[in-house]
């Protein structure tokens, strides 16, 4: 399977402007043979929600993203600001053939320091891995924060995902002294691909916002824990690269690190976890 990483920047809010730099990446990417392109989190409306004096939060089902993965395309994740009856979301979305594959509302929101997602969007409810289209096994997508917590790709992988797709707004930090975030990402996606046995696909935006500068990095590591393919940091690219996604599937039946998942055992301790008043 060849993946397109669409390291880009984005306009706060400009939706259409978005969709402009993200049909042109796509096209780029169809023209190097690509089966997939991945974009950073939140692509379409850029990460500074808060700052926007209207409401620009769009459906999974709008048609303008439909078009994003015509036939005959590569399938496409996109970022946006979800729009429901009640409640907006953190949500990256799978397109293939003109149709939504799946849509993953990010888990757990920032709410720190310069981050206040919390503010302006809900919880996502549910984590599930999907099959990717023509056979190319399964994956599962984590939205930035969601990857640094140690039970949610352990769960993915044990619900069959060979991929971990990883879309992200990372930011230099603004007390390196206090945590250096490109250090913690690169140490973050060697172990989990590595101690998952999985394909890692971590897509960062570029570019400046609210005082946030992205710094990008976008990469893929392989069930061994070697990054195989990685964009520029500081500035916008389009890396395609070809990953054999069951080299997962062989390399965990090579050394079975993620086999014996004891469920049952995690279920009794979690529920003796939250009677004793942990976090339900």
């Amino acid at each position: 399977m060849r993946v397109a990483l669409a390291q880009t920047d984005c306009a706060l809010g400009e939706i259409e402007e978005n969709l402009e730099t993200a049909r042109d990446q796509v096209a780029q990417a169809a023209a190097q043979g690509a089966d997939l392109v991945v974009f950073p989190e939140l692509s379409l409306h850029g990460y500074h929600l808060g700052g926007l004096k209207r409401d620009a939060s769009i459906t999974t089902d709008d048609p303008r993203l439909f078009a994003l993965a015509a036939p005959g395309g590569p399938d496409v994740i996109v970022g946006l600001h979800e729009h429901t009856s009640l409640r907006a979301y953190n949500t990256s979305a799978y397109y293939s053939a003109g149709q939504l594959l799946h849509a993953h509302r990010k888990l757990y929101l920032p709410n720190y320091l310069a981050w206040e997602e919390r503010k302006h969007v809900s919880p996502g409810q549910h984590l599930r891995a999907y099959d990717l289209p023509g056979g190319h096994g399964r994956a599962a997508t984590l939205v930035c924060n969601d990857a640094w917590q140690p039970v949610l790709p352990w769960l993915a992988v044990q619900d069959g995902a060979e991929v971990i797709v990883v879309p992200t707004n990372s930011a230099a930090s603004l007390d390196p002294e206090a945590m250096d975030t490109g250090l913690y990402w690169d140490t973050l996606l060697s172990y989990t691909a590595r101690m998952l046995q999985c394909w890692v696909i971590f897509v960062n935006r570029v570019g400046n916002e609210y005082g946030a500068s992205f710094w990008g990095g976008s990469r893929v590591v392989d069930p061994r824990g070697t990054v195989v393919a990685q964009a520029p940091k500081w500035e916008p690219g389009l890396v395609t690269v070809d990953i054999d996604v069951h080299e997962a599937r062989r390399q965990r039946r090579s050394v079975p690190l993620v086999a014996e998942a004891r469920l049952g055992l995690v279920d009794r301790e979690v529920r003796r976890l939250i009677d004793e008043g942990g976090d339900s």
